[in-house]
């Protein structure tokens, strides 16, 4: 780890192991559970690390020994049915009283002094915010990192299922914590035959053959697509938020999968006044815990030094820190998103990207979107290996992606906060997805993702519908000479499933209609674009 990571802080502690501890759950399940301690003399507070992902690589090294070696108890517990835990996974059903059950073992070890804090990225995030739903007056801290709060939120997104991530988590979920070598052999499985699982007719099923074989419980979310349905009732935790009193630091990366989820909790800790901080990086949900780890690290001791060892000399004296994307600098700042105003840009008929409002809602242009040649998906915010930027130069190539973009730039121009587009849309067949991305095209033309969305309509006869798709959320200067780019398409497959064109689900469809989709000049990009800027730190090469 020390050759991987050079700035990792010096070893405090030499580290003892205490393998294979077991909880009683609530219902008698016992939870497998490692302790890692300092061995020297002394208190030390607690970390908990719950994890459906195994307890061996990367959660020994990187939670247990480290954390430890910097002076606190670290208990890595397999979540039920995972890890050689008892009982069967239920995905988040468990969790609250797992976790409660937990922390009751705890007050019964010799070694535990009675304050407590919590770590960990993706589910182990979600297991933090159950514990916090009902917090044990222990809990003094909590560090969140590319985690998430709603399970809908992770299958769905604005009426679409996020089919490839959905089937990122069935292979991460069902393997993982079985070890290193079964999770790589399904990881590669899956990979073969994405193909396969994401074009089948009909979808519904088809992705048991890249799995390995039957996953009840992501069937169940994939069949599942309105977050009201009774399925889904307790399962987001972002109400927590609204109360919340423990400190929170929040920790994501810009093509993460999670990221939105995020902000979505930072946005909630500070309306309830609760002592929070947010960092964002350059990552995607994985090079977060690998490229971006010295930083992660970095922030989350020094947080939960601040308020379990009382130490803040750590700490940053702002509560926010982004990562600047085409100037690579870390920007320090008071709150997210910065107060800036919101500017329009338009699309011309002649591909231009343009601040001149137009003066009717006429069709500007169309493309058709064939789902049996359905529109590739590039980088974005995944959880699989093609996450993050990309040259999208071979997708624009494309005859079913339209671009719109603006010139080049005599002065650097600022995106910090929300992104959405605002859309007119007809169609001929009355059904279609529309997704929308923001790219940044440098001087030598190559166009570079920023970030992105997919929106759903319905449209009737030649009348355009008006659909506003949100992107997510940037940090990016475009420098001088670069050019602000807005892609258009009918789909990102398989990151989506196919449209099918007829207005049925796309699990079930068996048949499948090319769309006409119009784009009418009333639509606009929205950019939020601050100004002025302040001067930015550098950043370090990892």
């Amino acid at each position: 780890m020390r050759a991987t990571w050079r700035r990792l802080p010096a070893k405090l502690h030499d580290v003892g192991w205490e393998p294979g501890l077991v909880v009683p759950a609530a219902d008698g399940s016992p939870l497998i559970t490692d302790h890692y301690f300092p061995r020297t003399e002394g208190d030390f507070p607690t970390l908990l690390v719950r994890s459906p992902y195994g307890r061996g690589l990367p959660w020994s090294p990187m939670y247990g020994l480290l954390f430890a070696e910097q002076g606190f108890h670290v208990v890595v517990q397999s979540c039920r049915g995972t890890g050689g835990s008892g009982g069967t996974f239920d995905l988040w059903r468990n969790e609250a009283a797992d976790g409660r059950a937990t922390v009751s073992w705890l007050r019964e070890q010799p070694w535990f002094n009675g304050t407590l804090g919590t770590v960990g990225p993706s589910y182990l995030g979600y297991v933090q915010w159950a514990l916090a739903a009902d917090p044990p007056p222990e809990l003094k801290a909590m560090v969140v990192q590319v985690g998430l709060h709603d399970p809908h939120a992770l299958f769905h997104a604005n009426g679409a299922l996020n089919l490839e991530t959905a089937l990122a988590v069935g292979a991460g979920m069902t393997y993982q914590h079985q070890g290193m070598a079964p999770f790589v052999k399904a990881t590669l499985r899956l990979q073969r035959r994405l193909n396969e699982a994401t074009t089948a007719q009909p979808l519904r099923g088809a992705h048991v053959s890249a799995l390995g074989g039957e996953v009840p419980w992501l069937d169940d979310v994939m069949t599942h697509p309105d977050a009201e349905d009774p399925y889904w009732h307790g399962a987001s935790l972002g109400e927590v938020a609204e109360r919340h009193t423990i400190p929170t630091s929040l920790i994501t990366g810009w093509h993460d999968a999670l990221a939105d989820q995020t902000f979505e909790q930072y946005e909630r800790l500070r309306r309830a006044g609760c002592e929070t901080s947010l960092l964002v990086g350059p990552w995607t949900h994985t090079s977060a815990l690998q490229q971006g780890w010295p930083e992660v690290f970095a922030e989350s001791l020094a947080w939960l030094r601040a308020h379990l060892y009382a130490d803040p000399s750590d700490l940053r004296p702002t509560e926010v820190r982004v990562h600047v994307g085409g100037e690579d600098a870390w920007r320090d700042l008071a709150e997210w998103p910065p107060t800036a105003p919101v500017s329009p840009w338009f699309p011309t008929e002649q591909g231009h990207l343009i601040q001149q409002a137009p003066t009717d809602s006429s069709p500007l242009t169309s493309f058709s979107y064939d789902p049996g040649n359905p529109t590739p998906s590039l980088g974005g915010q995944l959880l699989s290996r093609t996450a993050g930027p990309r040259d999208n130069g071979t997708l624009e190539a494309r005859d079913d992606v339209l671009t719109f973009t603006g010139p080049p730039l005599t002065e650097p121009v600022d995106v910090l906060g929300p992104v959405s587009a605002r859309l007119s849309i007809s169609t001929d067949t009355g059904y279609a997805d529309v997704f929308t991305r923001l790219c940044d095209v440098d001087p030598e033309g190559r166009s570079t993702n920023i970030c992105d969305g997919l929106g759903q309509l319905q449209t009737t006869g030649q009348d355009p519908s008006q659909i506003t798709v949100p992107m997510s959320s940037t940090a990016h200067r475009f420098p001088v000479g670069h050019r602000m780019r807005w892609q258009i398409s009918g789909g990102a497959h398989p990151r989506y499933p196919r449209n099918p064109g007829t207005g049925q689900s796309p699990l079930d469809a068996t048949t499948f209609t090319p769309v006409r989709i119009t784009l009418h000049a009333d639509s606009s990009l929205l950019l939020t674009t601050p100004t002025p800027t302040p001067e930015p730190t550098p950043a370090e090469n990892d």
